[in-house]
């Protein structure tokens, strides 16, 4: 997709181009959400939601660094107005504008036997990119983020996720909503909690279930705490008290996938 050309052609080389604000804006969530847009930036990101079955409503490219013109919405743009929009340090000389996807419970399809991973007041973006890269890893047939504070549109989330934004089917919702949707499509809840007093390795985590974690600083809602069926701890002997929440909800994920296998 790289290539040289010595004198490339900008349709856009100004960085105060209405355009390049416009892009500028997009970093922020009221203009995202007032448009249904987010940024992806960089070839690699941008080549796996192409492959994933996206389709860019807009694409600026550095034509000296990238070859991006056979795209809808494609504007070669000079290296100086990519920079003043990238929201990384350097441009990686690729900017497009996806839609958003539909994040509501009612639009994830799931088949028979589902795993599904629930993120529960998710602080952080690298977090929850990260999480879903676990989604995406374990084969989750859906990722779905409660009460949480991070736009999954968020650039810093979509960078994290190295594309799994893509690939995991993903909703956001309020607890009460995911629990009444769990009931009603007959999967078991089981969060984890260090006060829980089954290891995982104990549990029966076949079927189909819904895998909670909560926030690092809040840990679990009280009312996910009562509404789920089982608790369970992951079993720690060091100084520690506690992990990640992105790697206790691999550690979570991976047994369910070996009790599955077996």
């Amino acid at each position: 997709m790289r290539y040289s050309q010595s004198m490339p052609h900008y349709d856009l080389s100004s960085p105060s181009n209405e355009k390049i604000k416009r892009l500028v804006n997009l970093r922020e969530r009221k203009h995202r959400d007032a448009e249904g847009l987010f940024i992806v930036e960089g070839v690699r990101l941008f080549s796996r939601a192409i492959v994933s079955g996206l389709e860019p409503v807009e694409v600026y490219y550095d034509p000296g660094q990238v070859d991006a013109g056979s795209h809808p919405g494609a504007v070669s743009t000079s290296p100086q107005a990519l920079q003043k929009a990238s929201y990384r340090s350097k441009s990686e000389g690729l900017i497009a504008l996806f839609p958003q996807m539909d994040l509501s419970l009612e639009s994830l399809q799931l088949p028979s036997n589902p795993l599904v991973l629930i993120g529960e007041g998710i602080e952080k973006p690298g977090n929850l990119g990260a999480m879903l890269r676990t989604a995406d890893a374990v084969g989750a047939a859906a990722f779905v983020a409660v009460d949480s504070r991070i736009d999954p549109f968020n650039p810093n989330a979509v960078r994290a996720s190295t594309g799994a934004l893509f690939t995991v089917p993903l909703a956001s919702a309020d607890f009460a909503s995911v629990h009444d949707w769990l009931q009603t499509t007959g999967i078991k809840l089981i969060a984890a909690s260090p006060d829980a007093k089954t290891d995982i390795w104990n549990a029966d985590l076949t079927g189909p279930v819904g895998l909670l974690i909560g926030s690092e600083a809040e840990g679990l809602s009280a009312v996910a705490v009562e509404a789920a069926e089982t608790l369970v701890r992951i079993p720690m002997g060091g100084a520690v008290d506690s992990l990640n929440s992105s790697v206790a909800f691999a550690v979570l994920a991976y047994e369910t996938v070996r009790q599955r296998s077996v």
